[in-house]
Order: structure tokens, then C-alpha cells, then sequence
């Protein structure tokens, strides 16, 4: 049956397939990625110009499936190679080239012509701009950070612990990364490692993944923790380090709950006690040094107006609101912090052995289960009281100050920082005030920096080697990176197909190397069967 045939009835047109639709679901079985982004490759020795799709790389389902799933088979594997190494990674940096050298001492030479003018008076303008353009050949070149290194201008408060928050153990420090041995009675050596769970507090009782009394519920507890639990897991992983003596390294993920509040799973390397873990979670605790949001100044239509070279205006009084700098230097040292967030009680530590199930698993079905959905995504479809949980939880997050760049101080009468026309309260763009982040606004994979060899680009790499020798392909061919230039197509580009046109040729491309694949699978299992003959 025609479903463009106009006397078939509505119904049944409806009821009939889209073909587009069929080739967006026959890609993602095929795991070819239904956003692919055009670019045009610049050969600089033959001069010649090709077309290729690129993966969108998203890591959501819901954005595309085959690409998720590409990141989170990438994921499984950086976590497993990285969890029991029995030797130190080897990441010592590779010594600097006669270029890199050449260009440090040319900077170094400008810093001293741009000191000599400025201590005469000159214009520094032409200096700024030559050392502009040697910095930039400095990245070019491959050398990493920056040539005057890290500069602190930030506050500093005091160190002193709270007097509510328990004391924090600690042993003396030792080099390395990978835990200490241990020895089973008839001689064996192994080295385990840890698989930690950290929840957040209470905010009332839950059931079924939603409040029992949503009045009594403390959202505005919950939009905090969750805004800034990036840094309470930062601080829980410094005091781990300075409890365990060693430099830990670690591979974590953070994942929703069913009450939608995130929580932290933690791949360690090395042990420590159940309780020393327990010890470690309640001394750790961070507080935000933020001005008070106790008050709303403004609201509804009476809402700070802009006025250039000033800033943010009063709309009652016309005095310009205190800046983002001055109302941190109005916190006194008696002040106390506008929020302190810490973990729950719910604390569990595991050991794990290298290269057993119960590793595997717990690499599947906890590090790296919900990765290709946001935080939103885990409300069960026929629930409608999480539904509704989830919406009260955007509400409070609304108005709530995610950042320092963020609209809504305007509320509270602070000018957010970098303040620019345009701005006003409830409407900030920040990923913590989208509904499918409910808050969290991190990382969702936080991965220490000697965790293994290997970054998620060399895993790329790996997988892409793998793939490509297996259908007998080089996987060497075209890796000069300095002789191919990349350009992004431009919109309207008349030489680029529809998307639906460049999924088909990718399906086929898809078609072809599992036939290849099956085939030399087929040969190796003849192969292998004449051997054991």
C-alpha cells in the first residue's frame, strides 16, 4: 500500500512508518552516528579536498545512541586498565623540542624589551602583541600550560577546621600510586583495590523516589548540595590522599539517585579500612564563601536596569549595586558561609581484586550504568509523583545562584560577575538550570591524571587501531598531522548531500565491514580448527 496515496485512509497513513525515520533507527543499529558533523579535509602535499562525516561524540542516549555507546565502551576500558596496575604509569613528559626551546627564549627576550619600555614610559601596545603571537606559537608548538605558570588572586580564608566536623586521620606521606601488597599464607602477593560509594543527606522521606511530603522537603538544602557537589567530591578526594598517606588515584563516575540527588561512585586504587573510608567522608565537608541570598531584593518588574559604564542600577533609588569583588570583600571573617554541604551518613566501601567478575561487574552495572542518560532521565516513565518531584526541584533551582557569572545575584542585589547587558534573575542559561541536570552541573566522569598511561584520546586510538586491522586496513596510513587541515563545511554548501542521503552511504560503508569482519572471523576459525586438527 501507497502511504503517499491520498485515498488511503488517515489512519492508516498514520499508522505507516517514515522512511526518514527508518534510516535514523537502521544507523543506530548499525551504530553509525545520526548527527554527524561535516568536515572538509585539506590535503596541504596534493592539494586535494575530501568530505567526512565526524562522530557528534555526544554521550546522552537521547542526543545519539551509537556515539554514547562509543563513549561509554571507551569509558569501561580506561576504567579497567587503570583500577589494579601492578607498576607505576610511566608519565614522565617528553623533553622539550629546539623549536619549543627557541620559542621560550624568544619570549623571554621580548618580557625583557616589554620591562625596559614600560619602565621608560613606551607604549606597550606593540610588545603586548608580539608576545600575543609568540604565546600562541608556544601552543602551537605542543608545550602544555603557560609560561608564566599559575598565578593564585583568589581569597583566602582561613584553614581552620570547623568546630562540628570530626577530626581528619592522616599518615605519613609516601610516593607512589598503587597501594600496598599483601601476602596470603602460602606465599602469594596481591594487591586489591576499593569501589566507593558516597550519597548525599537527607531532605526528608522518600518513597518511591519522591518526598512522602513534598511541603517539608528542603529543596533549597538539595539545589545547593547538588550545585556544588563537584567540589565537596575535589575535597573528599584531597583529605583521601592525605588519610592514606599515598598519592591515590582514582576513577569516578557521578550518577543520580532515584530521589534524583547525585552520588558519587569511586574506583580507587589501593585499600584502605571501612572505617578510615567512613572517618574520611564525615571530616569532609566544603563550604561556599558566597554572599548572602537570604533576602531577595528585587522581583517581579522591579528588577535591576543597565546603565553603560556602571553597570546594574536600583531601579527605586538609582544607585549602582555592588559589584561581584565588593560584595565578597563585605564577608567578614565572622561572617559565616552562605552553604556548607557534606556526604550522608550512607557510606560503602568495598575491596575488589583485578581481573575478577565482581570487577567487571561492578564496571558495568555501577561506573558506568547511567552515563548515556542525564540526571532527569532516570524518572520512571508511569511515575508521576518523581515527575513532579523533578519539577519542584527545577523550581527551586530557578532562582538559585549557580556561579558567580550567574543573572540571579541581581535578585539578592549583587552584579553578577563580568555583568553585561540583558541580564536578569531566572533566566540564566547555566547547565545547572537546565531540567536534565537538576543542578549538577560537573563532569559526569572524573578520571585523576596517573590513573593509567593512557588518555581517552590513546583509547580512541586503540579501539580505532583494533578496528581498523581486523578488516585488514592500515591503521597507519594518513597520520601526519601537520599535512591535513580540517575545515568545518559551511552552511548551504551545495556539494553536501542531505543528512538522510549521507546516513545511507554510511549504512552501506557499515554493511560492508561487518561482512569483511564476519569473513575473517570465518577464516580464523578455519584457520584455528586446522591447527588443533
Amino acid at each position: 500500500m501507497n502511504g503517499n496515496d491520498r485515498s488511503t485512509p488517515r489512519a492508516v497513513r498514520l499508522a505507516q512508518p517514515l522512511a526518514r525515520e527508518v534510516v535514523d533507527q537502521l544507523a543506530i543499529s548499525f551504530g553509525v552516528c545520526i548527527r554527524p558533523i561535516p568536515m572538509y579535509r585539506l590535503d596541504s602535499l596534493t592539494g586535494q579536498k575530501q568530505r567526512f562525516d565526524i562522530p557528534c561524540g555526544a554521550t546522552l542516549e537521547s542526543k545519539c545512541p551509537p556515539c554514547a555507546k562509543r563513549n561509554v565502551q571507551l569509558r569501561k576500558a580506561q576504567c579497567r586498565e587503570g583500577w589494579h596496575l601492578d607498576q607505576e604509569p610511566d608519565i614522565t613528559p617528553d623533553p622539550p623540542t629546539d623549536e619549543q626551546r627557541y620559542l621560550i627564549e624568544l619570549r623571554a627576550d621580548l618580557q625583557a624589551m616589554r620591562d625596559q619600555a614600560d619602565q621608560e614610559g613606551e607604549d606597550l601596545t606593540p610588545w603586548d602583541e608580539a608576545i600575543a603571537e609568540v604565546e600562541a606559537d608556544i601552543r602551537a608548538s605542543g608545550l602544555r600550560g603557560n609560561v608564566l605558570g599559575r598565578s593564585s588572586t583568589g581569597r583566602k580564608r582561613s584553614t581552620r577546621r570547623r568546630q562540628d566536623a570530626p577530626d581528619l586521620p592522616k599518615r605519613k606521606k609516601v610516593s607512589g600510586t598503587l597501594g600496598r601488597f599483601y601476602e596470603s599464607p602460602d606465599g602469594k602477593r596481591f594487591r586489591p583495590s576499593m569501589f566507593i560509594t558516597l550519597t548525599l543527606p537527607s531532605y526528608g522521606r522518600i518513597l518511591d523516589g519522591a518526598p512522602v511530603d513534598p511541603d517539608s522537603y528542603d529543596y533549597q538544602r538539595a539545589a545547593r548540595d547538588a550545585i556544588h557537589f563537584p567540589k565537596l567530591v575535589d575535597r573528599f578526594v584531597q583529605n583521601l590522599r592525605r588519610v592514606a598517606g599515598w598519592d591515590v588515584q582514582y576513577f569516578a563516575t557521578v550518577e543520580p539517585q532515584k530521589r534524583l540527588a547525585p552520588h558519587l561512585h569511586l574506583a580507587m586504587r589501593g585499600t584502605l579500612s571501612r572505617t578510615e573510608i567512613k572517618q574520611v567522608a564525615a571530616a569532609t565537608y566544603h563550604q561556599v564563601w558566597w554572599p548572602s541570598t537570604d533576602r531577595v531584593v528585587f522581583d517581579g518588574d522591579a528588577l535591576p536596569v543597565w546603565e553603560d559604564e556602571c553597570g546594574y542600577l536600583d531601579p527605586r533609588t538609582g544607585e549602582v549595586l555592588p559589584t561581584w569583588d565588593e560584595a565578597l570583600d563585605a564577608i567578614g571573617d565572622d561572617d559565616q558561609p552562605m552553604h556548607v554541604l557534606s556526604f550522608g551518613d550512607q557510606v560503602d566501601a568495598k575491596g575488589v581484586l583485578g581481573g575478577t567478575d565482581r570487577a567487571d561487574h561492578l564496571i558495568r552495572h555501577y561506573l558506568t550504568k547511567y552515563l548515556t542518560k542525564s540526571i532527569a532521565e532516570t524518572c520512571e516513565p508511569d511515575n508521576q509523583r518523581q515527575k513532579d518531584h523533578a519539577d519542584r526541584m527545577a523550581a527551586a533551582l530557578r532562582y538559585e545562584p549557580c556561579s558567580p557569572t550567574c543573572p540571579n545575584w541581581l535578585r539578592y542585589g549583587v552584579q553578577p560577575k563580568n555583568a553585561r547587558p540583558g541580564q536578569a534573575p531566572g533566566r540564566c542559561r547555566g547547565k545547572a538550570h537546565k531540567p536534565e541536570h537538576l543542578g549538577y552541573a560537573g563532569r559526569r566522569v572524573l578520571v585523576s591524571r596517573k590513573w593509567s598511561n593512557k588518555t581517552l584520546t590513546d583509547h580512541r586510538a586503540d579501539r580505532r587501531t583494533w578496528a581498523l586491522e581486523a578488516l585488514g586496513l592500515s591503521a597507519t596510513e594518513n597520520t601526519d598531522r601537520d599535512r591535513f587541515t580540517w575545515r568545518p563545511v559551511p552552511p548551504g554548501d551545495p556539494d553536501l548531500p542531505p543528512l538522510g542521503a549521507r546516513l545511507l552511504a554510511a549504512i552501506a560503508e557499515r554493511q560492508r565491514w561487518r561482512e569483511r569482519m564476519e569473513q575473517r572471523q570465518h577464516d580464523l576459525s578455519a584457520v584455528r580448527e586446522e591447527v588443533a586438527a
